[in-house]
């Protein structure tokens, strides 16, 4: 009766969230408008003032239309986000040394393994890259006498408003214009873009939208300029003796020339075909788009190196600066997940289970493999065997990408 005792103590210290559902999907959650079509800069400037006012509905369709409307933002934004959610997440114990934080590591380790869509969940409130904030509900139920999450509920983007304090709501049936409050320990609120004034403010598809609109503009203005100057003219001359009947029909045989690119002629008429555009520069279509593609790229990557090198020089020594700039906006996108699934998850999972001063573990990714192990290996030669560095055992499985042997027969090696 131990483990009751201190679940009855830790939620006399801990708020204890609701069970079940709070947020039931709706049929209107699959509705879209949109708000893309024929989008101008006034259009967008009103869309982006009525996200300021607190409802973001119209702002995350246009968002969501942005990303299915271009490739390239499309692209560069899932790049961002697998940068993360492809990493193998793990759980940490809290290095204050306290006594019970390898309990609670372990503790979380299971609840969370437990999760059947925790990784889809994750990928949702990676979705707050572009939209600077995901919601996710934590669905707490009884699991053989313990309290704990057995879900995470994705929280459509259109149900999310804000109050007068910059503070997140969800709309609801009862509550369908101002929403209703988060109760404390039932929602993941992630906001990775968080700076001071309004939240909605730091998002990268907000920092790309009017660049998403001159790019569109132009391709529609350039999709006219191929359809009016890109076909040859064709140009025929008649006789001035010609009757009417006779033009019509040469007017018909010009036509068909579009499609059939062949036609029979009297020798009474003159048949000229001019080509469009014929030793011209052409129109800056293509080089905007291009400029246009580049500043989305800065925007979400930080850098161009790794995604386009149209009409770019650069070196090796250029594209590992430009790679190690990803690499440090990936290292700060695991700190404010890892920050957020301590706050919203860890922490009441760890106090509603071992107490309100249990120490907290910590939610991290495990970093990729580098792509030379060779170097690494010699690394680790000279720190383990020459500067006698301690170098954890199961660090040096992982990184170097080798399984840890348990009972299985192993190579034998020469030091074998």
């Amino acid at each position: 009766m131990h483990w009751m005792k201190r679940i009855v103590n830790a939620v006399r210290g801990v708020d204890r969230p609701a069970p079940g559902r709070a947020i039931i999907p709706r049929k209107e959650d699959s509705v879209r408008d949109y708000p893309s079509a024929g989008l101008t800069p006034s259009k967008l400037a009103a869309i982006l003032r009525e996200a300021d006012d607190g409802s973001l509905a119209t702002a995350m369709e246009l968002f969501e239309q942005m990303e299915e409307k271009d490739a390239h933002l499309y692209s560069i934004a899932n790049t961002r986000r697998l940068a993360l959610t492809g990493l193998e997440w793990q759980i940490l114990s809290d290095p204050s040394g306290k006594p019970g934080a390898d309990e609670a590591a372990d503790y979380c380790r299971e609840v969370l393994g437990a999760i059947e869509h925790f990784d889809e969940a994750l990928q949702h409130l990676a979705l707050a890259l572009g939209r600077n904030i995901a919601i996710a509900e934590i669905v707490w139920d009884a699991v053989e006498g313990d309290f704990r999450p057995v879900e995470l509920g994705p929280i459509d983007f259109a149900r999310i408003v804000f109050d007068e304090f910059d503070q997140p709501r969800i709309l609801t049936a009862e509550e369908a214009q101002k929403g209703i409050a988060l109760p404390p320990h039932k929602f993941i609120v992630h906001t990775p873009h968080s700076v001071s004034g309004h939240p909605q403010r730091g998002g990268l598809l907000r920092a790309t939208a009017m660049l998403y609109l001159a790019k569109n503009l132009s391709l529609k203005d350039w999709m006219i300029f191929c359809e009016v100057f890109g076909m040859p003219v064709r140009i025929g001359r008649y006789d001035a003796a010609a009757s009417a009947e006779e033009k019509k029909e040469l007017l018909r045989m010009l036509e068909s020339l579009g499609s059939n690119a062949i036609g029979i002629f009297s020798r009474a008429v003159e048949l000229q075909i001019v080509e469009a555009n014929r030793g011209t520069a052409g129109p800056p279509y293509e080089r905007l788009i291009d400029f246009l593609n580049r500043e989305m790229s800065k925007a979400w990557l930080g850098q161009t190196l790794t995604t386009d090198i149209t009409g770019q020089s650069g070196s090796i020594a250029a594209s590992r600066v430009h790679e190690q700039v990803r690499q440090d906006i990936l290292a700060d996108d695991i700190r404010k997940e890892g920050r957020t699934i301590r706050r919203d998850l860890l922490t009441p999972i760890t106090r509603l289970r071992f107490g309100p001063e249990a120490p907290v573990p910590h939610f991290t990714r495990r970093p990729a493999r580098p792509a030379n192990t060779r170097e690494l290996a010699d690394v680790l030669d000279v720190a383990v065997n020459q500067l006698g560095a301690k170098v954890p055992l199961h660090w040096a499985h992982d990184a170097l990408g080798i399984p840890a042997a348990n009972t299985e027969a192993v190579l034998p090696g020469k030091r074998g």
